[in-house]
């Protein structure tokens, strides 16, 4: 079974999407473990250590993700999680997105996009046994 860890990185406090992409995912038939909301970045690349996840799904809505998501990324992969699939979404600018892929962030899914694409994206990008 694929493990996403689903966070809301930074000071963001509106988390009524990220519940339903989490929900989306659970009813795909992923494992999901919501962190919760301000999280800091320390802590959901623990947390993607602890729990032994696949994915780590971030979303963040407060503009701070040219700083938040690169970072995320960093601590995720020193921790050795180099097969982590680390997947974005939010309000996010097209102009952005080719920065944040070039970080390391897999794909970046902006408002409006069907959770069934996310879930699609998931299911042809984890490496599974």
């Amino acid at each position: 079974m694929i493990r996403v860890l689903v966070a809301k990185p930074g000071l963001d406090g509106h988390d009524r999407g990220v519940k339903v992409v989490a929900r989306a995912l659970r009813d795909a038939g992923f494992e999901v473990i919501y962190t919760g909301l301000r999280q800091t970045l320390e802590q959901i690349a623990e947390a993607a250590l602890q729990e032994d996840v696949d994915v780590v799904a971030m979303s963040i809505l407060s503009g701070a993700h040219p700083h938040l998501f690169p970072k995320a990324v960093k601590l995720v992969r020193e921790k050795g999680m180099n097969d982590v699939l680390i997947i974005g979404g939010g309000v996010i600018p097209e102009g952005d997105i080719p920065a944040l892929k070039e970080a390391g962030i897999a794909e970046v899914f902006t408002p409006g996009t069907p959770t069934s694409d996310v879930v699609k994206y998931i299911n042809e990008h984890v490496k599974k046994d």
